[in-house]
């Protein structure tokens, strides 16, 4: 395919509500979105890096450099066929994940649309409705996350994960199973423990979780393994799986039971489902974490869920749960089951609000082919 134009833009949306991890609290998300022209077709990408460099090495600046200097440029040269192109077009920048993921996805975004199929049957997705979970961050008391939790189950979500960190965690669990003995429950620490941490971690066991998510250093698989053999809980790693190799090797060392696939960390669509076979051919259950993405990487990880292996509710939840307007239409949202109905139009299946988009954009560029020609 020809690429005609590459519009790198930043947008700048505000949170309903403060989302707090072990890493800090975001109130505001700068976003920096790719729209890719071709042929008379347009596809979107949006970068889920954040506003600082806790989560990985990447945020929204360092993206926005790669893109416009790197990235960018390469791909208006490239005449890529499919979205599987991308990673050898990008090969020569090492690293950033996540801004790699925002022009290949917009490229498989693109594919889709001219061969007239879903972005999910493009992907070689099997599923129709998506079970969901919901990411309820740390909150000023327990009492405001025990209403939280009401208000999530009121809306039918599957499975609930709390955000945690050393002195907040077995008190919480122990009012959230108090109050619901039954429901599906799971944490996540984004890297918040050590090894002295060891037998509080194990404690976690008492409240039958579906998992207990990153405990440990992000870049890690042999000190989960160690802690792995100790507990009953699987551990899912997030993280520390940047590609497939990754994921064979924590498999191969028993470092966890259960991996977090996330597009933006992976690099994109391609290892995204390299990750996803490597772990079904293996027996281990995958499932789509959330960065806080607005209704275009939403509508990405979607499509993404439907493929076989995705087996646990992810936290690909409704547009309602963080944005006053979400940048799409319709926006993204979840049954009085806790499901949502994937899309079986063309590409991503949710159009671009542009003029909402345009009144968000501080800041916004253009890579044309043909300057970079002759």
């Amino acid at each position: 395919m020809r690429i005609d134009a590459i519009i790198l833009r930043e947008i700048h949306i505000p949170l309903l509500r403060p989302f707090e991890t072990s890493f800090g609290s975001t109130k505001d998300r700068r976003v920096v979105l790719a729209e890719v022209h071709s042929e008379g077709l347009v596809g979107w990408g949006e970068c889920t890096a954040a506003e600082h460099p806790y989560f990985c090495g990447e945020s929204t600046d360092t993206a926005w450099v790669v893109l416009l200097q790197e990235l960018g440029p390469m791909l208006a040269a490239a005449q890529p066929e499919h979205g599987g192109d991308c990673p050898k077009i990008f090969k020569p920048v090492r690293d950033n994940n996540m801004a790699k993921a925002t022009l290949e996805n917009a490229i498989w975004d693109l594919e889709a649309q001219r061969e007239g199929v879903s972005l999910s049957q493009l992907l070689g997705g099997v599923r129709e409705k998506l079970p969901c979970g919901v990411s309820i961050g740390i909150q000023p008391s327990i009492a405001e996350l025990i209403a939280r939790i009401e208000k999530e189950l009121a809306e039918g979500y599957q499975r609930i994960k709390l955000k945690c960190k050393p002195g907040w965690d077995v008190e919480v669990f122990e009012k959230v199973r108090d109050r619901w003995p039954d429901i599906m429950l799971s944490c996540d620490a984004n890297s918040a423990y050590r090894l002295r941490d060891t037998d509080r971690l194990i404690g976690f066991d008492a409240f039958q979780m579906l998992m207990i998510e990153q405990p440990m250093w992000h870049d890690d698989f042999y000190f989960h393994s160690l802690l792995q053999k100790r507990l009953e809980t699987p551990i899912c790693l997030d993280e520390s799986i940047r590609n497939r190799r990754d994921a064979l090797a924590a498999i191969e060392m028993a470092s966890c039971g259960i991996i977090n696939i996330k597009l933006g960390r992976v690099g994109g669509f391609s290892e995204a489902i390299a990750v996803h076979n490597a772990a079904q051919e293996r027996g281990i259950p995958v499932w789509c974490g959330g960065m806080l993405e607005t209704g275009i990487g939403r509508a990405h990880n979607v499509a993404l869920s439907t493929l076989e292996n995705f087996s646990l509710p992810g936290d690909v939840s409704a547009s309602a749960r963080y944005w006053a307007e979400d940048i799409v239409e319709p926006e993204i949202t979840v049954s009085a089951k806790g499901e949502i109905t994937v899309p079986d139009a063309p590409g991503r299946g949710y159009e671009v609000k542009r003029d909402l988009v345009e009144r968000l954009t501080v800041r916004k560029e253009t890579i044309k082919a043909m300057e970079l020609v002759g």
